[in-house]
C-alpha cells in the first residue's frame, strides 16, 4: 500500500467505494440516457400541432431540465470527486496503474465533461429566450457529449476485468501506455458499451418518471398521460435486448471469471447460494418488478400514477444497480485489474519476490527498525501492518467480512493452517476463486498469525504459579 493504513471500522473500505460509486452510477448513466431524453422529447413537441397540449410539454421538460442540470451536475460531480478519493486511499496502486495508462483517456473525458456541464447550463436557461431550433441543436450536444463520456469510462472500466493479452505482455515494463487503444478496446469494451447504454436509456425513463408523476392528474389529464407513457417506452429496449447482451458479455470473460458466473448458477440446485446467485437474483426480481410496476401501474393508469409510485420504481432501480455493480466487482475476483494486481495491490509478478524478502520490506510506511526479524519491533505490531496491506482492502476485523467471524473457533495452529493455505495458493483451495494470495516469507506468516489469533482469542492466559512444598 502507498499509505499506512485508511481504518474504516466494521463497514469496510470497499463498501465506502461501493456506496459512493452505485450513488453515482445512478446519476451518471442518467445523466447520459437523460441527456438523449431532453432532446428527442423537446423534438416531439416541437412537432406537436401549435395547441395547449404541446405548451404544456415544452413547460414540463424546462421545469424537467432544472431537475436535471441539479441532479447531474451537483450530485454527480461530487460522487464522481468522492470516488477519486476512496479508490485512491482504498487502492492507490491499481488508481496508480489506471492513472498512468489511461492518462489521455482521462484528459479527453474531463474536456466532455466541461462540455457537459456548459451545454446543460445553457440549454436549461435559454428556454423561450433562443430560437427553438438552436435550443434544441444545444440539446444534442450535451447528449453528444455525455455518450462521449461513457465511452471512455466504459473502456476503463472494462479494461480492469479484461486488460487484454497485448496489454498484459508489456505490462511492468514502462511501455503500457503505447498499447492504449489495445488496453481501451479490450475484449469486453462492447458488450460493457451495449449493456451500459441500455442501463442508461432505462435510468432516463425511471427518473423521469419522477418528474412526471407530479404532473397534477385532475388538471393535467392529458400532459400526464402522454408524459409518463413516453417515460416508461424508455424502459423497453433495455429490457428486450438485456438478456442477449449478457449472453455476449458473458462470452467474453475470462474462463477463469466465467467459473464465479458458473459457480453461482450451479449452486441453486444444491440449495447453497454464492454471492453471484444472490447477485443474479436479485437482478432478476428487481427488473421483473420495474416492469410490472411501471406497466401497470404507470402506463395502463398513468394519471393516478403518484410520486410514491415513481419513487418505488427508483428504489427498485438503485437496489438493481448495486447488485450490478456489486456482481462487476465480484467478477475480478481476485484481482483488482484482471491477471496483472491482485485485489490488495500486490502485483502478479512480484508474488515471488516478496515471497523471498518479504512484504514489510516493501512497505513504504514501516520503520527500517520494525521491519520482519527486527528485534525492536514485535510480533503483533508486524502482524498488525501485515492485515492492514494484505487483507484490509476487502475485510474488517468485525464488521463487513470479518475475519474475527471467519476464524471463529480456531486456535493458533488453525489460524496458522488457515494462512499457509492462503500462501500456498494451490489450486485446489476453496478460496483460490476470490482471494488474493498471502505473501511473504514464514516470518509473516507467523506475524499475522499472532495478529489474527490475538484478535480471535485474545492474549494468551499469563501462567500461574503453583506453590511448591519443600521437601523435608
Amino acid at each position: 500500500m502507498n499509505y499506512p493504513f485508511w481504518d474504516i471500522p466494521h463497514l469496510g473500505s470497499g463498501w465506502v467505494i461501493g456506496l459512493i460509486a452505485i450513488y453515482h452510477v445512478m446519476i451518471s448513466q442518467f445523466a447520459v440516457g437523460g441527456g438523449f431524453y431532453l432532446p428527442l422529447a423537446e423534438r416531439k413537441a416541437m412537432n406537436m400541432p401549435e395547441g395547449p397540449l404541446r405548451t404544456a410539454w415544452l413547460k414540463q421538460l424546462a421545469s424537467h431540465s432544472k431537475f436535471f442540470l441539479i441532479l447531474t451536475a451537483v450530485f454527480g460531480t461530487v460522487s464522481g470527486v468522492g470516488i477519486w478519493f476512496a479508490i485512491g486511499l482504498t487502492h492507490p496502486e491499481a488508481t496508480s496503474t489506471l492513472i498512468h495508462n489511461f492518462v489521455f483517456g482521462w484528459a479527453m473525458e474531463w474536456v466532455f465533461f466541461l462540455v457537459e456541464l456548459t451545454t446543460i447550463a445553457v440549454y436549461y436557461s435559454t428556454w423561450d429566450r433562443i430560437d427553438p431550433k438552436l435550443h434544441l441543436t444545444v440539446g444534442w450536444v450535451y447528449a453528444g457529449a455525455s455518450v462521449c463520456t461513457l465511452i471512455i469510462i466504459n473502456g476503463i472500466l472494462a479494461f480492469m476485468l479484461t486488460p487484454g493479452d497485448t496489454w498484459i505482455a508489456v505490462a511492468g515494463t514502462g511501455a503500457e501506455a503505447s498499447k492504449f487503444w489495445n488496453a481501451f478496446f479490450n475484449p469486453t469494451y462492447w458488450p460493457s458499451l451495449f449493456l451500459r447504454s441500455c442501463v442508461c436509456a432505462s435510468l432516463a425513463g425511471v427518473w423521469a418518471l419522477i418528474t412526471s408523476s407530479r404532473i397534477d392528474g385532475d388538471k393535467q389529464p392529458e400532459l400526464k398521460t402522454s408524459m409518463v407513457k413516453w417515460s416508461v417506452k424508455w424502459l423497453v429496449p433495455s429490457f428486450v435486448a438485456m438478456p442477449f447482451l449478457m449472453i455476449w458479455y458473458y462470452m467474453m470473460v475470462p474462463a477463469s471469471q466465467q467459473a464465479l458466473l458458473t459457480l453461482g448458477i450451479d449452486t441453486i440446485n444444491s440449495g447453497t447460494f454464492s454471492t453471484v446467485t444472490r447477485m443474479a437474483l436479485v437482478i432478476i426480481v428487481t427488473s421483473a418488478t420495474i416492469i410490472g410496476v411501471a406497466y401497470f401501474l404507470a402506463y395502463r393508469n398513468p394519471v393516478e400514477f403518484k410520486l410514491a409510485h415513481a419513487m418505488s420504481v427508483l428504489l427498485l432501480a438503485l437496489i438493481a444497480t448495486g447488485a450490478g455493480e456489486y456482481s462487476r466487482e465480484m467478477l475480478r475476483k481476485p484481482y483488482v485489474i484482471g491477471r496483472w494486481m491482485y485485489s490488495n495491490g500486490v502485483r502478479v509478478p512480484y508474488v515471488a519476490r516478496i515471497n523471498q524478502e518479504g512484504y514489510l520490506v516493501h512497505s513504504n510506511w514501516v520503520w527500517n527498525d520494525r521491519g520482519a526479524g527486527s528485534a525492536s519491533s514485535t510480533s503483533y505490531s508486524r502482524g498488525e501492518a501485515i492485515f492492514r496491506g494484505e487483507c484490509g482492502s476487502c475485510h474488517t476485523l468485525a464488521g463487513y467480512r470479518p475475519l474475527q467471524h471467519l476464524l471463529e473457533g480456531r486456535d493458533r495452529a488453525n489460524i496458522t493452517s488457515f494462512i499457509v493455505m492462503l500462501h500456498d495458493y494451490k489450486s485446489d483451495s476453496p478460496y483460490r476463486r476470490f482471494m488474493p494470495p498471502m505473501v511473504g516469507t514464514k516470518q509473516d506468516v507467523d506475524d499475522l498469525a499472532d495478529y489474527l489469533n490475538y484478535q480471535v482469542n485474545g492474549p494468551a492466559p499469563a501462567p500461574t504459579k503453583l506453590a511448591m512444598a519443600t521437601p523435608k
